[in-house]
């Protein structure tokens, strides 16, 4: 019986982060055949791929058209074991750049408790006024830690 499911050979030895990036790869070349993020958890299942590894924090962007279908993954800022410094400026200059519709902000925490703290909770804030000012949204903020946490589907967005 045939399928109709890929195969991948590999001619080397490759690595954990490797295959999560190549994993990350085709889950994105899924969602362009099949249109838009509809839902909180594809964004999740995208992103625990691209930063669920990562052993410092990591603040990162998903760069939407309007259609909600990925224009670019960035990761913007990086961090010390449990924090990072996010500036919105940079977040904005980026948004621009790719002519973005919308967002959706990404962070790892390598503790492994996807909790938002305070100063996530706050960045969030800063980076939806900052966003707001060129019409541009932000469709979630999801944090990857042991589980996933989705500021939207906990009503923060």
């Amino acid at each position: 019986m045939q399928n109709n499911k890929s195969l991948y050979e590999f001619d080397h030895p490759v690595s954990d982060e490797q295959i999560l990036e190549a994993a990350a790869y085709i889950i994105a070349q899924k969602q362009f055949r099949h249109g838009a993020l509809t839902c909180p958890k594809d964004s999740e299942e995208y992103l625990r791929h691209k930063l669920a590894l990562i052993e410092h924090e990591v603040f990162a962007v998903l760069f939407l058209d309007s259609q909600n279908r990925i224009l670019e993954f960035k990761e913007l800022f990086r961090g010390t074991i449990n924090a990072a410094s996010v500036y919105p400026r940079e977040v904005v200059k980026e948004v621009l750049a790719l002519n973005a519709a919308s967002v959706i902000l990404a962070h790892n925490h390598p503790s492994g408790v996807s909790t938002p703290s305070q100063a996530d909770k706050l960045i969030t804030t800063k980076l939806q006024q900052a966003l707001n000012l060129i019409d541009v949204s932000i469709v979630d903020h999801i944090i990857i830690g042991e589980t996933s946490y989705s500021f939207a589907e906990h009503g923060l967005i």
